[in-house]
């Protein structure tokens, strides 16, 4: 696996883990801010990227990318590519993040199209690949450059 996709993979395994924890517990927030500076530490130093726990996109973040409404939770960026999930209200976040690519010119790749993963989609514009992936409680973005 490439240190781009071991990174990806790291940052989404830290987003999910984050999503889980706030869901399911109420922490002292003091206990809550060592617990999100323990995990954007860790993910930075085994991905090299920035890592942000709440608040804002990563450095680099392709403003071509449509995301949902609703708030970031966690948020990652190693210059090959970005990870982003995002806690939303919406009935279904998949589909409306779906919704929101092809309006802004995103298409499924042919190739990929007789793939079906229940809570999950992936769409090009011939910049970017993005695959979200969720449920009713959120969305997680991960975007890469097409190669």
């Amino acid at each position: 696996m490439s240190t781009a996709r071991t990174g990806l993979a790291a940052a989404l395994l830290a987003a999910s883990v984050v999503i889980g924890l706030s869901g399911c517990f109420n922490p002292v927030d003091a206990v809550q801010q060592g617990v999100e500076d323990a995990v954007e530490g860790a993910v930075e130093g085994a991905t090299g990227g920035d890592v942000q726990i709440g608040g804002d996109l990563p450095e680099g973040f392709p403003t071509e990318v449509p995301l949902v409404d609703g708030e970031i939770v966690a948020a990652a960026g190693t210059g090959d590519g970005w990870v982003v999930t995002i806690r939303t209200d919406a009935a279904d976040p998949v589909g409306d993040a779906v919704a929101a690519l092809e309006a802004a010119g995103y298409v499924e790749d042919p190739e990929m199209a007789a793939i079906q993963v229940e809570g999950a989609a992936l769409r090009s514009n011939g910049t970017w690949n993005v695959l979200v992936a969720g449920d009713t409680g959120g969305v997680a973005y991960t975007v890469t450059p097409v190669q």
